[in-house]
């Protein structure tokens, strides 16, 4: 597996990461899903230099010019409830791409942390032959993501597999990269080390989805 991360190489999505981390900043849920939205539109750029290209000739006031454009069809796939400004900031950029949906949380059990997670709701169109972009701000466990995967491939296989998150633990990296095709390419804002006994990631950020939209009960 490919890793892409941005931590490496000092970028706007530093600045926008800071603001989001830090929790004298966190309780502006606007700015929040702002940053997410900005840091998405910066990783669908990086992932379109990846695509295959064709040129196609156009007519201006002009005269005739040869111009690109991407052969792939992509299809942006989130994960809710945080995804969604994070997909947003894809869908700016990729405007043409088609888009699935999957619902996956946590339940947890009776006693201790344990929990498991349930995928309740899938919205897809076909995923065969096309390139996939499957796109979660916090990549704490990495199961959540597998079961999002194989929920999708449901509507086909995809020739590309791209994986974009904000932050990700090295725990999730290590699990993505063992149950996700070998050619698969994984897009991180940053990777920290730890995961807690609430598999949340440390120092992270807390929980996106309430950060972005309110705390859920």
């Amino acid at each position: 597996m490919k890793i892409v991360n941005f931590a490496e190489t000092p970028s706007l999505i530093s600045q926008y990461m800071r603001e989001m981390r830090d929790i004298t900043i966190q309780n502006d849920p606007l700015r929040f899903r702002t940053n997410l939205d900005r840091i998405g539109e910066i990783m669908a750029y990086e992932i379109s230099r990846t695509l295959d290209y064709e040129d196609v000739e156009i007519t201006t006031p002009l005269g005739p010019c040869v111009c690109q454009q991407p052969k792939d069809q992509v299809v942006l796939a989130t994960i809710l409830r945080a995804g969604l400004p994070f997909h947003h900031g894809f869908l700016n950029f990729f405007d043409r791409a088609e888009n699935a949906f999957v619902s996956a949380y946590r339940r947890y059990r009776e006693k201790g942390d344990s929990f498991d997670v349930l995928v309740e709701y899938l919205a897809s169109p076909s995923i065969d032959g096309k390139t996939l972009v499957i796109v979660d701000p916090m990549l704490a466990t990495g199961s959540s993501m597998e079961l999002a995967y194989k929920a999708l491939l449901n509507k086909g296989i995809p020739a590309r597999i791209h994986i974009a998150s904000v932050i990700a633990s090295q725990l999730s990296v290590d699990y993505v990269a063992s149950h996700f095709p070998a050619d698969t390419t994984l897009w991180v804002g940053a990777i920290d080390a730890e995961v807690n006994s609430h598999s949340y990631i440390v120092p992270g950020l807390g929980d996106a989805g309430d950060l972005a939209f309110g705390i859920k009960e």
